[in-house]
């Protein structure tokens, strides 16, 4: 029988065996025998033309979608990618690739916005689709053509960043196991993840120096952590409280860091609109603000490409200055500068 009942089944299979000699077995996923029926004719001819006539086989959305996870089981982010997939299942799983055009992409961004989702969150999303339908086209050879969409635009949005101050009276306000992690955070410069999965076969506190392995890191390259004072004094505090990791709380890792604890701190602290990795950000300002070079900053951070440290190279505008002079005022202003200031005074309506 080419369409069958399984014990304990309510749905229709289909079983039949391709020219090849090959058992095709597959789930119809309907109890509707006009539908299997349909579905079993439709998968029977077009195994009969991949084999016999030499037709490209046809694949769905969730075949890239099983491949692209075994291929990029090694990225850093594949449980967000995972994420997003899960969102996109409802809108693409059965559905033929060389069926996905614009016209489906919009609905897709319709309904993340409509779920009150920004440009940039609606953007991961999108990547990730152009990601793999490129993939289907270019290294899999599944369709001829990838769909072409741009992604949303985003407002660029500037550096969130504590001031020295702000820094102080978010780690008063924090809980003790709260304000250690925060603290190293702002003295390493290292990724929530890093802080919390530190374990003490990555520290070395003779030589002042800490490590993250390469599967641990974004960049999938390893990062040594010079350990400062500031670095120092938190480790010390942790010495004897768990033999293999680091931060704890109660005994146990910590894993989650944006609490309850932690938004009730930001709140007391007159903090707004911050969020823990900001903390990374914070550092990196601070390190271009004191006169690190960008160079040694991508280092000290693991970043890897310049490009993500060019947004910190505003906050410091020190090797400028020689050339700040060259757009002044010269001549009989310049020998008197009291006449030009007089001049600003009574035209000062009119260049503001």
């Amino acid at each position: 029988m080419s369409l069958i009942k399984r014990k304990k089944s309510s749905v229709f299979w289909i079983d039949f065996v391709a020219p090849n000699g090959e058992r095709v077995r597959r789930s119809t996923e309907t109890n509707d025998r006009k539908s299997a029926q349909e579905l079993h004719d439709k998968l029977k001819s077009e195994v009969w033309r991949i084999q016999r006539l030499g037709d490209r086989p046809k694949h769905i959305w969730q075949d890239a979608v099983v491949r692209w996870l075994r291929e990029q089981s090694h990225k850093a982010s594949i449980n967000d990618d995972k994420k997003i997939l899960r969102w996109l299942h409802p809108y693409l799983a059965d559905r033929e690739l060389e069926s996905i055009n614009r016209a489906l992409i919009e609905k897709v961004i319709e309904a993340k916005q409509a779920e009150g989702c920004s440009n940039g969150t609606v953007n991961r999303v999108l990547a990730l689709m152009r990601a793999i339908l490129r993939r289907c086209e270019r290294d899999w050879e599944w369709i001829d053509r990838a769909p072409a969409f741009r992604l949303l635009k985003e407002p660029t949005r500037r550096i969130r960043y504590l001031t020295q101050e702000q820094a102080v009276k978010l780690l008063l306000e924090l809980p003790t196991h709260l304000r250690d992690v925060a603290a190293f955070a702002l003295a390493t410069g290292l990724r929530r993840a890093n802080i919390t999965g530190l374990t003490w076969e990555q520290v070395d506190l003779r030589r002042k120096l800490a490590w993250v392995h390469p599967d641990q890191a974004k960049a999938r390259r390893a990062i040594a952590v010079p350990l400062n004072d500031m670095a120092m004094k938190v480790l010390g505090r942790q010495v004897g409280l768990h033999p293999v990791h680091v931060f704890t709380y109660q005994n146990k890792p910590i894993f989650q860091v944006s609490t309850m604890a932690w938004y009730r701190a930001l709140k007391r602290a007159g903090i707004e609109n911050f969020r823990f990795h900001d903390l990374r950000h914070t550092w990196a300002s601070w390190h271009v603000q004191n006169g690190t070079p960008l160079f040694a900053l991508q280092e000290l951070g693991g970043w890897e490409t310049e490009r993500m440290v060019r947004r910190y190279a505003h906050l410091s505008a020190d090797h400028l200055a020689q050339w700040a002079g060259h757009a002044q005022i010269h001549g009989t202003f310049l020998a008197h500068p009291s006449s030009f200031l007089k001049l600003l005074d009574e035209n000062v309506v009119d260049i503001q």
